[in-house]
Parts: structure tokens; C-alpha cells; sequence
């Protein structure tokens, strides 16, 4: 039986007659009559890929699926597996596209195929930055769990991070099974360990009442009140951020959180148990009322529009500009969004509130994971509890009360 010919194909610089040029990788194929069938597959433009260089890279993941019946397609670098999955999972699409309201105007338009832009620029980012440096050049088979592991375990990362590196590569080899680039077999990043993913690299920050009270006094609106719903509710700033009037109900005090913001891109919520409806306390919604009373209308229906695109704001420069100046105001350093989550989470252990209560008012799937979070009690929560306990311990001897 004859082998398929590894096709290496070649990348050209196509014009068109509207629009920029595109580059185009071109490469054979053969039908099964045995005659040989030129295919073509676009690339990008050239304002994507500015460089030959920069094509040719990107028409290593088209090589991949123009070679997949080739024997010789078992010896393709880490690399090529990577641009082949980057093309196939859209990655640069995802990270590319423009901030705005687009497909998310009634919240019900999204991919559901399609990753967020978020976990597309964190994939893209550990791919380049990590993987593909070290891996690219190797062989598939090169990429040894003991050799993995040792790289994991001398990188200058958080164990967190070091986790999700490995998982992106434990996807990776999925891929190159799934398109027959090595043998089914058991996946090897499973062999590979590390440690400490659960350990968090720095404590959280829990913020008392009273701080929040001085920390809210020094914030201008409408971050002001941006960052009261973060305390009040312990929405994420990328929900804070996406939050439409129409999903708030000051009737039925409710709010229905479906959506979040990243870098002015509108995607669904992390996962499927943070769509959810939340209650309003009475005088919490009449400060978000106070609220829409000043907010200009926009034609996203935002409570919090930006004032140069009526969009949605980017949560960096407030974190920057407002929220870590204010706290240092206090004293305080190292104060962010996800502080007011840690927060709202130790308040709701200092009001005595039961696990699984706060399991569905911080959206978590698992109670585990909210168990898990905030670090910390509150100190006068810690300390109340430990005085109770204590004056079990020292309460008065009644048989020695009697003797005197």
C-alpha cells in the first residue's frame, strides 16, 4: 500500500481585488482515483501577519491537517501541534475581536463553541510565552512527563499557574491523539506533578466595615458605587462591569447576573452556576436606584457606561487609578477587585451564614470551593468564637462554689 507524501506545502502573499492581500498556504492532496488535487487555505491578511515569517509559523497547525494521513506527520514538532490548535480553536479570532456590544445585545447570541477572550489571551499567553519557547522545536514524542515536570518545577510561577500550563499541555496531547499524531494511549501529562496548586501565593486581604466606609469615602462615582456592589453582592468586576438595568428587578428586589466584561469584550459568566439570580437588600437597591437616576441611558443598557464609549469600562486603570490609591490612603496595600470577593465571603462567615447559602450567593459549582475561599476569618469573628470556647473551658467549678 502506498504512503501518503508528507506535504509541506508553500505560503504566498495572495492580492485581492478588495481589501488588503491575504496569505494563503497552498498544498496537494490526492483523491482516491490517484489523481493529485491542489487545495488552498487563507491564512490571514497581511495586516494579521505582517512578516512571511509570521505565516509560515501560522501554516504549521494548516500543515498538521494537510498531513494527517501521512505516516510522516508523526514526526511534527510541539510547535506545529500548537498552531494547529490555535487554528482550530480560534484562539487569535477570540483574542482579536473588537471590543463592543456586537452579538451580546439581548445576552442570548453567544457561541457557545467559542471561548471567551479571556481564556483566549490566557491560553495564546502561556503558549508563547511558556510552552512554545521550550517545546516548539521538539518532536511530539520528545515531550517526556519527567522532562515536563522538572521544567514545571524550575519555572519562576505561582504553583497555580505552573497547573494551568500543564493542563493547556494536557490538551494538547489530547489534540495530537485525537488527529492521530501519536498512539491513543494514556494522556502523559497525567504522570506529571505539581505541587501546591491548592496554596495560594499570597494571603487575601479581608477589609473590615469600617475600612470599606474609609476606603468608599476616597473613590469618586461611579467607581464609588462600583465597587459598593462588589461588597454588597461579591459579584466579579467583569460581572460589576457587564450588570444592565433591565436585569435588575426593583420590584421583586432581585438581580439576574448573565454576563461579564473582560477589556471591553462581552462574553457569558465563568461558568454555568454564576448565571444566577441574586437578591437585593431593600437599602442596597435604593442606592442603586439613586444611581439610575443620575446614569445617562446608553444603547447597552449598562449601569455603569463608559464615559468616552458607553460601553463597558476596563477594570485595570480603576483598580489602578482609584480603588489601590484609596487604600493606601488607609495603610492598606495590595488592595483589588477580587478583594471585595474575599471580603463579601468572611462577612458572610462572621454573620453566621450556612455554607451552602453562601455556596449559591457566590456562585460557586462546589462548596468545596467556597469553603476554600476568603483565607481568613475576620479577627473579631475569630475572636468571638475563641471567647465563647474559652468560657466553656474556665466557666466556675460549681462543687468548689459550694465548699466555700
Amino acid at each position: 500500500m502506498r504512503r501518503a507524501r508528507y506535504q509541506y506545502g508553500t505560503v504566498e502573499l495572495s492580492p485581492r481585488s478588495l481589501g488588503s492581500a491575504v496569505w494563503v498556504y497552498r498544498w496537494r492532496e490526492e483523491n482516491p482515483q490517484g489523481k493529485s488535487i491542489r487545495k488552498s487555505m487563507v491564512l490571514g491578511t497581511i495586516e494579521k501577519f505582517k512578516t512571511r515569517s509570521q505565516a509560515l509559523k501560522a501554516a504549521d497547525g494548516c500543515r498538521l491537517k494537510a498531513n494527517r494521513e501521512s505516516e510522516e506527520a508523526r514526526g511534527s514538532t510541539f510547535g506545529a501541534l500548537i498552531e494547529s490548535y490555535i487554528t482550530e480553536e480560534r484562539l487569535r479570532e477570540a483574542k482579536d475581536r473588537a471590543p463592543g456590544i456586537g452579538d451580546v445585545e439581548n445576552d442570548e447570541g453567544f457561541n457557545a463553541e467559542a471561548l471567551a477572550y479571556s481564556t483566549a489571551s490566557s491560553y495564546l499567553s502561556m503558549l508563547d510565552v511558556h510552552i512554545r519557547p521550550r517545546w516548539g522545536k521538539c518532536s511530539i514524542p520528545e515531550v517526556k512527563p519527567a522532562k515536563v515536570q522538572e521544567w514545571l518545577r524550575s519555572l519562576d510561577a505561582a504553583p497555580k499557574t505552573k497547573g494551568h500550563i500543564k493542563a493547556l499541555m494536557h490538551r494538547l496531547f489530547e489534540k495530537a491523539m485525537l488527529w492521530e499524531l501519536v498512539p491513543i494511549e494514556r494522556n502523559p501529562m497525567d504522570l506529571v506533578e505539581v505541587k501546591g496548586i491548592s496554596k495560594r501565593a499570597k494571603k487575601p486581604i479581608i477589609l473590615e466595615a469600617d475600612q470599606c466606609l474609609m476606603l468608599l469615602s476616597f473613590i469618586p462615582e461611579p467607581y464609588r458605587t462600583m465597587v459598593l456592589v462588589a461588597i454588597c453582592t461579591g459579584l466579579r468586576v467583569s460581572e460589576i462591569l457587564a450588570l444592565r438595568w433591565s436585569r435588575i428587578d426593583f420590584g421583586r428586589l432581585t438581580m439576574m447576573v448573565r454576563i461579564g466584561s473582560v477589556n471591553g469584550r462581552t462574553g457569558p459568566v465563568k461558568t454555568e452556576c454564576s448565571e444566577d439570580e441574586l437578591p437585593l437588600d431593600p437599602d442596597f437597591a435604593a442606592v442603586l436606584q439613586n444611581w439610575k437616576a443620575k446614569c445617562r441611558q446608553t444603547p447597552g443598557d449598562w449601569v455603569f457606561p463608559s464615559f468616552v464609549t458607553d460601553r463597558c469600562f476596563h477594570a485595570s486603570p480603576i483598580q489602578q487609578d482609584y480603588i489601590r490609591p484609596a487604600a493606601e490612603k488607609l495603610g492598606v496595600k495590595g488592595v483589588g477587585w477580587h478583594t471585595f470577593r474575599h471580603t463579601y465571603r468572611a462577612w458572610l462567615d462572621a454573620v453566621g451564614a450556612p455554607i451552602g447559602v453562601q455556596q449559591k450567593l457566590m456562585r460557586h459549582a462546589h462548596g468545596g470551593t467556597t469553603a476554600g475561599y476568603g483565607g481568613s476569618l475576620l479577627m473579631k469573628s475569630k475572636r468571638a468564637a475563641n471567647s465563647k470556647v474559652v468560657s466553656m473551658a474556665l466557666r466556675p467549678d460549681p462543687q468548689q462554689e459550694n465548699v466555700a
